[in-house]
């Protein structure tokens, strides 16, 4: 199965008064491979870093002290 070398990461959240937010981030596989064993994306930054699985799985990397990532829908771009 070929795997994506990017995804599309939507996070929804509820935003007090204003109703549901959504941001996007496209992340790009590094040659990294997560806890799982599946490929680890980064965005640009290497802030925001995903283990996603073939079947479309996010597992969100901790990258500093006090994270608490949302978990994500990914999205395989083209």
């Amino acid at each position: 199965m070929h795997t994506p070398d990017r995804y599309r990461l939507i996070f929804t959240h509820q935003e007090s008064g204003v109703g549901v937010i959504t941001d996007e981030v496209v992340v790009e596989r590094t040659d990294s491979l997560g806890p799982g064993g599946n490929p680890v994306y980064s965005d640009p930054t290497g802030i925001l870093r995903a283990e996603i699985s073939t079947a479309g799985e996010v597992r969100m990397l901790a990258s500093g002290g006090y994270q608490s990532p949302m978990v994500p829908t990914a999205e395989p771009l083209p």
